[in-house]
C-alpha cells in the first residue's frame, strides 16, 4: 500500500517543477503541458492500464500514491488525473476494437483522454435529468446539447460523453436511456463541437462545451445503448479514492509548510510554534489527515479485492477534502500575512484544494449516499 519506490520516483520528477513553474501556469491560466508530458513519458498516467495495452498494470493504491505525492510536492495533478480513471470505462465496457484502438495510444500519450462530458447547466449532479441527446441515424449518432465544467476539454483529444438516447419519459427507470460515447474531439471541433473556457478562482482549465448536430460514429458507442449511466457509475469509486488521495497530499504539503514556519518564525523572542494557539490547529489538521488517509487505504484495499467500496470511497473523499481544507486554514493562519503572498504558494494551493468539497461530488451528496445506502434512511432526493 505504501509504494515507497513509486513515491520516491514521483518526488524526483516533481522537483523539476517547483513553485515558480506553477505560479506561471496559474497567472497565465495555462495548461502545464511540460508537467503532463513528463508524467506521461514516465508512465504514471498509464498506471492503471493493463500491460497488454502498454500500461503499467498497477493497482489503484499505486495510482493513489502517485497522485498523493504529486500534491504533497506542491504540484497539481488536476491537470491530468482524469486520464487515470476515465479510461476504466473503456477498459471494462468497451469493445475489443475500442480497447485496441485507444488504450495503447492513451498509455503512450499519443492520445489524451482528459475530458469527461457529464454535468450540464440545468441538471448539475442530477445526472439522470441531463438533456444532451444522441439520435441514431444509420451508422452514426447526431448529438445536440451542452455540458458545463468539462475540465481540460481544450487539452484533450478524446472525450467520454454521457448523453440521452431514449427520452426520459419513455423509460421505466430514470437511470435508463443514457449512453456513453467516445468522442474524437480532433475531428469534431469546428464540426458541431464548440469549446468555451470558463475562468475560475483556480487554474482548473474548465470549459463549457456545445454540441450542434455533432456526428459520432456508431462504433464509438461504449457497451450497450441505454446502459451508460451504469458504466459511468462503475468508475466513480476509483475517481473518489484518487481525488481523496490528492487531498491527502495537499494536507501533507500544508502541514509540513506550517510546521516548518512555526519552528522558524520567532515573535516575542520565541518560535510561534511554541504557542498552543498556533500548534493546536496544525496538530488537529494532522489528526484529520491521518484518519482520512486510513479511509483511503481501506477503500483502495476493498477496490483491489473486488469488494464493494462505495461507503469507503465516498467517505474518504469527503473526509480528505475536509482535512486538506483544515490544513490549508492552519497553514495560512500560521503564516499570517505571508500566507497570502504568491511567492509562498500557499494561497494557490489553498484555492486549488477548496474545489474538492464541491467536485467531483459535493459533500451533501456524499452525506445523502451514506444516509441512504449505509444507514438505511429514506432517500432524500
Amino acid at each position: 500500500m505504501d509504494h515507497v519506490e513509486i513515491r520516491e520516483a514521483v518526488k524526483k520528477l516533481c522537483a523539476a517543477f517547483p513553485g515558480e513553474y506553477w505560479r506561471r501556469m496559474d497567472q497565465a491560466r495555462a495548461y502545464p503541458t511540460e508537467f503532463v508530458t513528463a508524467l506521461t513519458e514516465a508512465g504514471y498516467l498509464a498506471a492503471l492500464i493493463p500491460e497488454e495495452y502498454g500500461g503499467a498494470g498497477l493497482p489503484l493504491s499505486a495510482a493513489a500514491a502517485i497522485l498523493e505525492t504529486v500534491q504533497a510536492e506542491g504540484c497539481n495533478g488536476a491537470a491530468c488525473h482524469a486520464q487515470m480513471y476515465i479510461m476504466g470505462t473503456i477498459l471494462r465496457h468497451g469493445t475489443p476494437a475500442q480497447k485496441e484502438t485507444y488504450l495503447p495510444k492513451i498509455a503512450t500519450g499519443e492520445l489524451r483522454l482528459q475530458a469527461f462530458g457529464v454535468t450540464e447547466p440545468t441538471s448539475g449532479t442530477d445526472t439522470t435529468s441531463l438533456r444532451t441527446f444522441a439520435r441514431r441515424e444509420g451508422d452514426h449518432y447526431v448529438v445536440n446539447g451542452q455540458k458545463v465544467w468539462t475540465s481540460r476539454a481544450e487539452h484533450s483529444d478524446l472525450m467520454l460523453l454521457l448523453a440521452r438516447t431514449t427520452p426520459k419519459e419513455e423509460t421505466q427507470k430514470r437511470t435508463e436511456g443514457l449512453s456513453t460515447f467516445i468522442v474524437d474531439m480532433r475531428a469534431a471541433l469546428g464540426n458541431g463541437l464548440t469549446i468555451r473556457p470558463i475562468r475560475t478562482m483556480m487554474n482548473h482549465n474548465s470549459t463549457e462545451v456545445f454540441f450542434d448536430n455533432m456526428i459520432v460514429p456508431a462504433e464509438n458507442l461504449v457497451g450497450v445503448e441505454g446502459r451508460g449511466f451504469r458504466y459511468i457509475l462503475d468508475g466513480m469509486n476509483a475517481e473518489r479514492l484518487l481525488i481523496a488521495a490528492e487531498c491527502i497530499g495537499d494536507a501533507k504539503w500544508f502541514i509540513e509548510k506550517a510546521t516548518n514556519y512555526a519552528l522558524d518564525r520567532k515573535v516575542f523572542g520565541r518560535p510561534i510554534g511554541q504557542n498552543q494557539g498556533v500548534q493546536f490547529p496544525i496538530a488537529k489538521a494532522y489528526a484529520q489527515m491521518r484518519a482520512a488517509e486510513l479511509m483511503v487505504h481501506e477503500g483502495c484495499r476493498k477496490f483491489e479485492a473486488g469488494e464493494n467500496c462505495g461507503e469507503e470511497a465516498n467517505m474518504a473523499k469527503m473526509l480528505a477534502a475536509e482535512a486538506s481544507w483544515a490544513a490549508g486554514e492552519a497553514c495560512i493562519q500560521t503564516h499570517g500575512g505571508f500566507g497570502f503572498a504568491e511567492e509562498y504558494d500557499i494561497e494557490r494551493k489553498f484555492r486549488e484544494t477548496r474545489l474538492y468539497q464541491v467536485a467531483p461530488i459535493s459533500t451533501n451528496l456524499i452525506l445523502s449516499y451514506v444516509a441512504e445506502h449505509v444507514l438505511g434512511l429514506p432517500r432524500s432526493y
